[in-house]
């Protein structure tokens, strides 16, 4: 999927990125502050996208003044598809959260960063996840390696993206502060935290 815009993949037309717009809140917009916040420099074709998705009751319009205000009809039968499309990034939180609490190994901590956490990117981007093992666990430890790639595969299997797992043990986070590769940069400044303590708490720097 396009990390930058998930519900492309299922409606990969200006009518989607309208919708995540108005999902989005619950003020009314003009069809000029839609258009700007589609990043269209012409509004005409979220106009005609707007009156459209009217006809069919998804979208409310009122007059106010010169202008329209536009607004979600949260009572249409279509909106639950429109609201699970709009939170799709949120819903691969929650499931990635989900599979990792349910490891019999713990991990020491588990952020996502790299496109997807910063929702730039497109539909060849990896997920990117950091994970940290366990002290007292070696690398090849069965139970740890399953669950690893059981990992890799449902990010697989919920996205059609690859994941991209860099991993560590607990015991090596000095040496990668004392190397610094762009992904220390990477995971203070963008990284989501699923599990553990906080970015900046696990590498010893100050907030």
């Amino acid at each position: 999927m396009d990390v930058a815009r998930p519900y492309t993949a299922v409606c990969p037309t200006l009518d989607s990125e309208v919708l995540n717009v108005l999902a989005g809140t619950t003020r009314p917009l003009t069809g000029r502050e839609i258009a700007r916040l589609v990043g269209r420099n012409s509004h005409s074709g979220v106009r005609d996208v707007l009156n459209r998705l009217a006809e069919h009751g998804v979208v409310e319009r009122r007059e106010a003044g010169r202008a329209f205000l536009y607004t979600l009809n949260r009572d249409h039968l279509a909106t639950p598809a429109v609201e699970a499309l709009a939170a799709m990034r949120s819903e691969l939180l929650s499931r990635l959260r989900r599979e990792i609490e349910s490891w019999e190994v713990t991990p020491s901590h588990v952020s996502l960063f790299g496109s997807m956490a910063r929702g730039d990117g497109g539909t060849e981007s990896d997920i990117d996840l950091f994970i940290v093992r366990p002290r007292s666990l070696v690398d090849e430890d069965p139970r740890w390696r399953s669950q690893v790639d059981q990992l890799a595969t449902s990010v697989f299997r919920w996205t059609g993206n690859r994941a991209g797992i860099a991993e560590v043990a607990e015991d090596e986070i000095p040496r990668l502060l004392r190397d610094g590769p762009p992904i220390v940069s990477e995971l203070t400044s963008d990284g989501i935290v699923l599990t553990g303590p906080e970015i900046r708490a696990l590498m010893g720097t100050p907030r």
